[in-house]
């Protein structure tokens, strides 16, 4: 869909100053369990209506009851009757519950609760509409591969900060050329090392401080990046739909345009595009699939209670 909005001039945002350098450090977050934790989420997707007992779960994923219940509170920081909870209906209509005036205190204040510590962790800017049109030409963007808690993940990075955060389900190469798409005419160059530090600290709750700012470059069209930047108003433990994000942009009748801006959202996770749902709480459809987003829901749940 075209917009007019796209020929307006990027808007160059920057929040807080650049955070020191970090020394990277090994981040286990164990992608076995990972695994484990996606077998268990597919079978409650296809059951949670008849809320299967812990028993069904861990007999389905072949492990012990006991070994379930140590898995899941190891990895997302909530039992898992909890986990089960996290991913109804109910649940994801809680999440919804007023979520205009939660965006609107997101933005007028710049905090709604300890949820919004990794929200606050974030400084962004945009690239310029130039450099967008050149799709990536004379860029140079370094990249690697390494573990989350969502399994195996490929960051990118420019040299202003991160550009580019997505998964990995079987194959490398594809996840990779997902990302070479969305910027043709860039050089990727593989540096493991040099993204190590970036993948740290997203993914590891205790670097999140918003007086050591993490920067993220947004490439994208004036309309993708203020829909991003909509995204991080969207306080961690809670969500939005597609016509609430086009309200907060100023664009109350562009939901569906919203929709594939949210969709092409190129840093996972950091910019939250997994916490928009469907107007009636369904968890709609994900670049980096359902099952995914479920689980970083779930994840989410677990460190907005930790937070008390």
């Amino acid at each position: 869909m075209n917009d007019k909005d796209d020929e307006r001039p990027m808007l160059n945002i920057q929040a807080g100053a650049t955070a020191p350098p970090i020394a990277a450090r090994a981040f286990d977050p164990s992608v076995d369990d990972y695994a484990r934790v996606k077998c268990a989420i597919e079978f409650i997707s296809d059951r949670w209506r008849m809320q299967p007992s812990l028993q069904d779960i861990a007999a389905h994923v072949g492990l012990s009851s006991s070994h379930l219940h140590q898995l899941f509170k190891r990895w997302a920081g909530l039992t898992p009757k909890a986990f089960l909870q996290a991913l109804t209906l109910d649940h994801a209509r809680r999440l919804l519950r007023d979520r205009a005036s939660i965006l609107d205190a997101a933005y007028e204040v710049g905090l709604s609760g300890p949820g919004r510590l990794h929200d606050l962790f974030v400084t962004h800017e945009a690239m310029t509409p130039g450099e967008y049109k050149a799709r990536g030409a004379g860029l140079r963007l370094t990249f690697g591969f390494h573990p989350s808690p969502f399994g195996e993940a490929l960051l990118v990075a420019a040299p202003r900060g991160l550009a580019g955060l997505g998964f990995v389900d079987a194959d490398r190469t594809a996840a990779l050329a997902d990302m070479r798409r969305r910027w043709p005419q860039a050089s990727f160059v593989e540096d493991e090392a040099g993204t190590a530090g970036l993948a740290f600290r997203v993914f590891d709750p205790v670097t999140w401080r918003p007086n050591q700012p993490m920067r993220i470059v947004l490439i994208g069209t004036d309309f993708e990046v203020r829909v991003w930047e909509a995204l991080l108003g969207i306080p961690m433990g809670r969500a939005a739909t597609y016509s609430d994000i086009a309200r907060r942009i100023g664009r109350p009748k562009a939901a569906r345009a919203v929709g594939a801006a949210v969709g092409k959202n190129p840093v996972s996770f950091v910019v939250p595009c997994h916490r928009v749902l469907g107007a009636s709480g369904a968890l709609t459809g994900y670049h980096w699939g359902l099952t995914r987003k479920q689980a970083i829901i779930g994840w989410e749940a677990g460190r907005v209670a930790a937070d008390g």
